[in-house]
């Protein structure tokens, strides 16, 4: 395992090679990189969901590589390397499951909410002032929002019973459906699906997960209805094209 790590490690050094290496690879920076990271982290993602495992295997790799290709690239800038990246994840491992670790007991309490306990822990030791510091601008919004949500709960600021968020569903709609100018729509827009987010919070579903699996329904329907259809669905009518969804639909 090790001799292939050091492998990758000589394969990187070798296409950042000032004079030597690769013109894309010398080309890219923190940034740059950053879109290619997040569509491996994606493909990841969609390889599990497929049950490819193949294909897992495979883009672990690609997703290995952006590891190592901003590691590569901090090393050069004298900050860390990717033995420096190992050790600190490392560490905070040993560090969140002292249990397991060290010489603590299990403590009481739910997982989650003690996994929460000991990063909120670490976060103020790193100068947190806020309770939804941390909560990377990076991540998909759906995600973000729910991340939010749930910082926010921790703290208090949350409504006692499905009820509320219900209720607040139903006043975004009214708010972006009263809403005179574009820029208005998408203000409401947003807080309308913030509001959808905290919904499917109370029912305990995480609204990423369930809008990626109604996507996969969507297009696996679509699909089955061009299929009826043989080629001329675009010349259906609305109630026809209807009629070719409730068939799709009952064969499920």
């Amino acid at each position: 395992m090790t001799s292939q790590i050091d492998r990758l490690l000589h394969i990187m050094r070798t296409l950042r090679h000032p004079t030597e290496g690769c013109e894309w690879d010398l080309a890219q920076t923190f940034q740059t990189i950053v879109p290619h990271t997040i569509e491996e982290a994606y493909e990841v993602a969609d390889a599990v969901e497929r049950n490819d495992l193949e294909d897992l295997r495979s883009e672990l790799g690609d997703l290995l590589f952006q590891v190592v290709f901003q590691s590569r690239i901090a090393e050069e800038a004298g900050h860390f390397n990717f033995e420096d990246v190992a050790r600190a994840m490392s560490d905070k491992l040993e560090a969140r499951h002292p249990h397991i670790f060290g010489d603590e007991e299990l403590p009481g309490g739910m997982r989650e909410e003690r996994w929460e306990a000991l990063k909120a822990k670490e976060r103020a030791a790193e100068g947190s002032q806020s309770a939804i510091d941390g909560v990377a601008t990076a991540l998909p919004a759906l995600i973000r929002a729910q991340k939010l949500q749930k910082r926010a709960a921790r703290v208090g600021f949350d409504w006692p019973d499905i009820e509320g968020p219900r209720a607040k569903v139903f006043e975004e709609i009214e708010e972006l459906e009263s809403a005179t100018s574009q820029t208005h729509r998408e203000e409401e827009a947003g807080d309308l699906l913030f509001a959808i987010v905290n919904y499917l919070r109370a029912h305990d579903i995480a609204a990423e997960d369930a809008l990626r699996a109604a996507n996969s329904k969507f297009e696996r329907r679509f699909r089955g209805m061009e299929e009826l259809a043989q080629g001329t669905f675009e010349q259906l009518d609305l109630d026809a094209q209807e009629a070719l969804w409730q068939q799709v639909k009952s064969r499920e």
